[in-house]
């Protein structure tokens, strides 16, 4: 087991693989191996698992993702195109209305984003909000109603160069989600 894969092998055991596919990640890491999925491309390799094994495309791109780490083909965090996401999240004392409100209005996001400025791409309140951020990121905000007045808020941040940029990245929306939360504190 090479050091790519710890991360991958950490979100997903061989017995979730096992129940959602019918293989543990030795058989998979194998089966691929057997077809040239190393000089593959990521979509081929997904295509190819969904075909030739007949698995649904959630698992297809979980066991390419995960091969491709593997093999050193991507890094913990790493898209296909080549650039890291990162993802932080919290939980807020606030209905998810009020929580939606104060994560997509641009006046409220000035009390607890600090210097980043984020645009609006699209939203489907009280749920979920897509921004362009002012760093060059993509931020996709996604709400979970955690009973009447809980909601949890979690943050993707995309399109980032690095793992550095991806870690940084995290860090910095951790503190932020901290701010919002603040403001919620009685």
């Amino acid at each position: 087991m090479g050091a790519p894969a710890a991360p991958r092998r950490q979100s997903m055991s061989d017995q979730a693989l096992i129940e959602g596919t019918g293989a543990d990640w030795k058989t998979w890491l194998a089966l691929l191996d057997e077809r040239g999925a190393a000089a593959l491309d990521h979509a081929a390799i997904a295509r190819m698992v969904m075909e030739e094994f007949e698995i649904d495309g959630w698992w297809a791109q979980s066991i390419t993702v995960g091969y491709e780490q593997e093999r050193g083909l991507r890094e913990a965090g790493q898209r296909a195109d080549g650039t890291y996401s990162a993802t932080a999240s919290k939980t807020v004392n606030a209905p998810i209305t009020t929580a939606f409100e104060h994560v997509a209005d641009p006046d409220s996001q000035a009390a607890w984003l600090g210097d980043l400025e984020l645009s609006q791409r699209s939203a489907t309140p009280p749920k979920s909000v897509r921004f362009d951020a002012s760093d060059g990121s993509r931020v996709f905000a996604n709400l979970t109603a955690k009973g009447e007045a809980r909601t949890a808020v979690q943050v993707e941040i995309a399109k980032l160069d690095s793992a550095a940029d991806a870690e940084a990245a995290k860090a910095a929306w951790k503190a932020r989600l901290d701010r919002l939360a603040q403001r919620f504190e009685a």
